[in-house]
């Protein structure tokens, strides 16, 4: 795609009006150039933001892939680059969720990700701090003691000390601030509400991302395809659960070779564990959430569980929550052949103190790289 050649509120106008009076001819490459714009100081105005942003939804082209993979290249592009080169012959992965599903369950995303660097993977987990839900993977990583403000300039330094690793986003993603006060004022999500899941600054290879509407599933595999991603599992819980649910059937679209193909997940039928409902697997605080992870990932260790909202969630829901959204994890980065296969080696690294090991080793690395901060 071609950048823009300049970068004002007078050449975003013709980008604007095309969108605005011949929405078919609006396609990927007049996406990226718009989003250039949004995502560069003084590209636009607000108003010509708000509008863009407006138009994009009322003519349905925010939920479509090519739509969506230009939006994301263009923001990728002004990302902090980081040195990946370290783990060049491993195949990095990450697993994340879009947010916004409403059910504000247990941090399993980013517990997965720790397990299953645990079990072998490369893990090069992506997120933020909470925008819908009570805990998000920056809190819970901050309430296990994680430095969120490790410089760019130095992961590679660390990857060969620790197989999981966080990209907290406001530090790689500068060029969302131009856009922020805009997508605040808006009354609805925007395009921008799906990029966050595709603007992994250490471009993993390997993806497990959840949707919490099933209609994006296909959209963001495709996406995913575009953009290069070699193995991906696009999830979305038919409870609206932008995991894979513990509770029940998920959607799923499996994305490998170039080809996408749609399978249905079931936790016993597909993992081999028990189906529980979702209010056993609530989330609560991030300390509270971080001394139920660590309990279950410290062998020997027997939880009693933590009151959470109305109720008590039960650890032994949330490990099998985690288990089978590693288990998909260790699917698609190719340590493990199928997803029973998975959950055993889930299992094993949450027993034999492997999960944790990995987790402590980030711990180390952001006392040895970065300043603990509380954001």
């Amino acid at each position: 795609m071609n950048k823009p050649a300049a970068l004002t509120p007078e050449t975003f106008k013709p980008l604007l009006k095309l969108l605005m009076t011949d929405p078919d001819g609006f396609g990927a490459q007049q996406a990226y150039e718009a989003t250039y714009h949004l995502a560069t100081e003084g590209g636009c105005t607000p108003a010509q933001a708000a509008s863009f942003l407006t138009a994009l939804k009322l003519h349905n082209k925010e939920d479509m892939p090519e739509i969506i993979a230009a939006c994301a290249k263009a923001m990728r592009e002004h990302a902090i680059k980081v040195d990946m080169s370290g783990v060049i012959s491993e195949f990095p992965v990450d697993i994340v969720g879009t947010g916004g599903d409403g059910h504000d369950t247990f941090n399993v995303s980013t517990s997965a990700g720790i397990v299953a660097a645990g079990a072998g993977a490369r893990v090069t987990k992506h997120g933020n701090k909470a925008a819908t839900s009570t805990s998000g993977s920056a809190d819970l990583l901050l309430a296990l003691g994680c430095s969120l403000n490790i410089p760019p300039t130095e992961i590679p330094e660390l990857l060969p000390t620790t197989p999981f690793i966080f990209f907290f986003a406001p530090l790689y993603h500068p060029s969302f601030a131009p856009i922020g006060p805009t997508r605040r004022a808006l009354p609805f999500r925007t395009i921008f509400n799906l990029l966050g899941p595709l603007l992994n600054p250490g471009y993993p290879r390997g993806m497990v991302v959840g949707v919490a509407d099933k209609t994006l599933g296909p959209s963001f595999a495709e996406g995913l395809r575009l953009l290069g991603v070699e193995r991906a599992l696009v999830v979305c819980g038919k409870e609206g659960l932008d995991e894979i649910s513990i509770a029940g059937e998920t959607w799923a679209w499996q994305l490998e070779n170039g080809v996408i193909r749609n399978v249905t997940l079931h936790p016993t039928h597909d993992f081999g564990l028990p189906v529980h409902p979702l209010s056993t697997v609530r989330s609560s605080s991030p300390e509270a959430n971080a001394s139920l992870l660590l309990d279950l990932l410290t062998p020997g260790s027997s939880s009693s569980g933590a009151k959470l909202g109305d109720g008590k969630n039960d650890p032994e829901a949330v490990r099998d929550y985690i288990l089978i959204n590693t288990a998909a994890l260790l699917v698609v980065a190719g340590n493990a052949p199928n997803w029973k296969a998975g959950v055993q080696l889930a299992r094993a690294s949450m027993e034999n103190g492997k999960a944790k090991q990995a987790l402590e080793a980030f711990v180390k690395a952001g006392k040895e790289h970065g300043v603990k901060v509380h954001w």
